[in-house]
């Protein structure tokens, strides 16, 4: 039956015309458990370093998207950046799976909507609002989509193991980076946001309808709370703060 708006209209079928295996093929050595990390120049310098090796690639109009590994300890974690906002972040998430990889820890930096929260302090979304379009593709309308349950307690058991504070909160997913107002950014407030950023309700999403754990870690960026004006704080300069990340985020993978 047709919705008001089709982006309402909800299909559950598990199939489509075109899917991911039509055109993905799983090359050895591509670890199951995966970090998709926001974080390009983390990923570059561990590449350049030698502590990342190219294991397979997807791609997009933008070009190749390597899928690299890496090891941790004994064990190996798959390592890739899942693009910038939902619609490729769901593609590339949908095509890992194809590729064998099953469990999943994001890490990223995220805008937030209240200024106390420190620029670096640690924010584990429990679940995402969802202002957002490509989760209504995956799941059937609904205001929030929460992190699966799984692989959040491993991010906190991880978390608390080294003793890094963060806190659990709800985020904020929207499409679009321009048109945070200040009378959204009240609305998200008064329901509990802390975070604003692009992707987590579709991974959580793409993640619960495939069957996949997927939990996502976020560091305080930019303040955009709406409480005085726009502070980059430098946010993407902290590449100390993001670096521990992507190992944080691996180890949390491990821990699925």
């Amino acid at each position: 039956m047709a919705a008001a708006y089709p982006i309402l209209e909800f299909d559950p079928d598990p199939g489509a015309v075109y899917t991911p295996q039509h055109h993905i093929r799983r090359p050895p050595g591509v670890p199951s458990r995966c970090v998709l990390c926001f974080f390009h120049e983390v990923i570059a310098r561990l590449r350049d370093e030698g502590r990342a090796q190219q294991v397979a690639s997807l791609a997009s109009e933008l070009g190749p998207n390597p899928v690299y590994r890496i090891e941790v300890g004994d064990e190996a974690v798959a390592l890739v950046h899942p693009g910038v906002g939902a619609p490729l972040a769901a593609m590339f998430l949908d095509e890992l799976i194809a590729l064998g990889c099953d469990a999943f820890v994001a890490c990223g930096g995220a805008g937030v909507l209240d200024p106390a929260i420190a620029m670096g302090q640690l924010i584990v979304p429990t679940s995402a609002v969802r202002d957002e379009g490509t989760s209504y593709h995956y799941l059937p309308p609904s205001r929030e989509v929460a992190a699966e349950a799984t692989a959040l307690a491993a991010v906190r058991l991880v978390l608390d193991r080294h003793g890094v504070e963060h806190r659990l909160a709800k985020t904020w997913t929207t499409d679009a980076l321009y048109r945070e107002t200040a009378g959204r950014i009240a609305r998200r407030r008064a329901e509990g946001c802390l975070a604003v950023e692009m992707e987590a309700a579709t991974l959580f999403a793409v993640a619960q309808f495939r069957g996949v754990p997927l939990a996502q870690i976020l560091y305080g960026g930019d303040d955009v709370s709406g409480l005085g004006d726009w502070d980059h704080r430098g946010w993407d300069t902290h590449t100390d703060v993001r670096e521990r990340l992507v190992w944080l985020a691996a180890e949390s993978c491990l821990a699925i």
